[in-house]
């Protein structure tokens, strides 16, 4: 497998090359036809899309760079995203060394996250163009409008960098970003973002923000990755791909944006100055109701002089955002168990938009222990505001969901084995009552014992091993 690319134009090549990138020249509309274009593309298992004739702008729009396990696989340069788990375990583990062996170990391991962090360098290509002043116009870059009651374009795959102004503490997130007019954009900093933290944290009330838009794909898609606040994102996306992301400073905020982006906006956010964004139709497959948020003054938009703006639709399930919440699911995983190692392994449907249901399968010890889990999974991170927590034995593939439903329906008894809460819930679900705050069931779909009080446990139907393998050997020769 190839090396993680350098930049976006590499990433284009390698997917061209890979088969999995298609060039479209026929002129096409960023207000609406595109995603319906690339909804029936994703939905098929279709590959990426380069828009080169976009009405209304002179760039060239990709899309659905992300929208199938292979080419997440291709954009971290491994077979499996399992591969990217087991490297960036070693970050999210580091403790104290115990023996020598264990000192030289970690000695190395430091080395390596050294030689990630992000570096300064004096130019980039992101500034081969530079706007500010009347200049600053979002209308040059193709925006989509994506779905009918969206009231404006949205910038929908930006790294959003902000900085700690007390720490010092650099935080890049994906927020999306309602175009207002040419030079300001609303800032979709949710209750539990990491901007919105520090936005509040700020003791004016207002702090510098920089986009970078159109960069390689893992440092995109490390903008998306649920980090511990201490574990920075470029320091991580240098660390998968192997070489540090370089910075530049920015021109007009004190900031710094990865020196091979595409595009890069540059301003200012201050609390009091907000108004209503939305709707917008989200991943959750509905659409997000008006609310208020902080607005994103510009004050420069530099770019490469023949920039790619990239793009992403969601919306109901399956969109191309499925599978950065599977990378995401995938790499997290060793980080879940340290927490809680009776884990075996999750699963996060993609009908479950990414908060409505978490599937766990766990190495069952004592009474209760499903429900031990469930309450831990609803204490980790941004898995605490998920719906619903389903928990079964640990030869369950919790990624076979007919497998799953089965032992839902077999080993439930409603009495005994839901488990009803409350507590923080993703601020863009519908149904709760309240926003941001709801009720949460637990299913325990695993074995009982008398401990719990059952009546005895009927084995499970499973054919001898032996049989499987004769059965193996003969294949051939039963015609079937």
């Amino acid at each position: 497998m190839a090396a993680p690319a350098s930049d976006l134009r590499e990433w284009i090549r390698l997917l061209e090359k890979e088969g999995e990138l298609r060039r479209v020249t026929a002129p096409v509309d960023p207000d609406l036809e595109i995603t319906e274009i690339v909804d029936r593309t994703v939905k098929a298992g279709g590959p990426a899309l380069l828009f080169e004739s976009v009405r209304g702008s002179k760039l060239p729009l990709l899309i659905n760079q992300f929208g199938s396990e292979r080419r997440m696989c291709l954009a971290f340069g491994v077979d499996a995203l399992d591969d990217v788990a087991g490297k960036l375990e070693s970050v999210l583990e580091l403790q104290p060394p115990q023996g020598l062996v264990d000192k030289v170990r970690k000695l190395g391991q430091l080395k390596s996250i050294a030689d990630s962090m992000p570096k300064s360098v004096s130019r980039g290509p992101c500034q081969e163009v530079v706007l500010t002043g009347d200049d600053v116009d979002l209308g040059l870059l193709p925006v989509q409008r994506c779905w009918p009651l969206d009231p404006a374009p949205f910038i929908t795959l930006p790294a959003v960098i902000t900085q700690d102004r007390e720490t010092g503490v650099r935080n890049v997130g994906m927020y999306r970003m309602q175009v207002i007019d040419r030079s300001s954009t609303f800032m979709h900093w949710q209750i539990h973002k990491d901007g919105r933290a520090d936005l509040l944290a700020a003791p004016d009330g207002r702090i510098p923000v920089a986009v970078a838009i159109g960069l390689d794909p893992v440092t995109a898609y490390s903008a998306s990755a649920p980090l511990p606040k201490h574990v920075g994102e470029l320091m991580v996306a240098g660390f998968l791909k192997g070489s540090p992301v370089q910075l530049v400073d920015c021109k007009t905020v004190d900031l710094q944006v990865p020196a091979n982006a595409e595009i890069v906006l540059e301003g200012w956010v201050d609390a009091s100055d907000v108004g209503m964004e939305g709707p917008f139709g989200d991943h959750t497959g509905f659409y997000t109701p008006p609310e208020e948020f902080p607005i994103f003054r510009i004050s420069a938009i530099t770019m490469r002089r023949d920039a790619i703006y990239p793009s992403i639709v969601v919306g109901k399930p399956p969109a191309e955002d499925e599978w950065l919440a599977k990378a995401t699911e995938r790499i997290f995983l060793p980080a879940i168990r340290m927490s809680v190692p009776e884990i075996v392994d999750y699963d996060l449907p993609t009908a479950g938009t990414f908060h409505n249901c978490v599937i766990v399968s766990i190495r069952k010890r004592f009474p209760g222990h499903a429900r031990k889990v469930m309450h831990a999974v609803w204490g980790l991170g941004l898995l605490s505001l998920s719906k619903s927590v389903v928990v079964v034995d640990e030869h369950v593939d919790v990624h076979d969901y007919e497998q799953v439903f089965f032992h839902v329906c077999a080993n439930v008894d409603p009495k005994r084995d839901l488990e009803l809460a409350e507590g923080p819930i993703d601020q863009l679900d519908h149904a709760s009552l309240l926003p941001s705050y709801g009720g949460k069931v637990g299913i325990d779909a695993t074995t009982k014992g008398p401990a719990e009080g059952t009546r005895e446990w009927p084995a499970e139907i499973e054919m001898s091993a032996e049989v499987k393998a004769l059965v193996d050997r003969r294949w051939a020769e039963y015609g079937i």
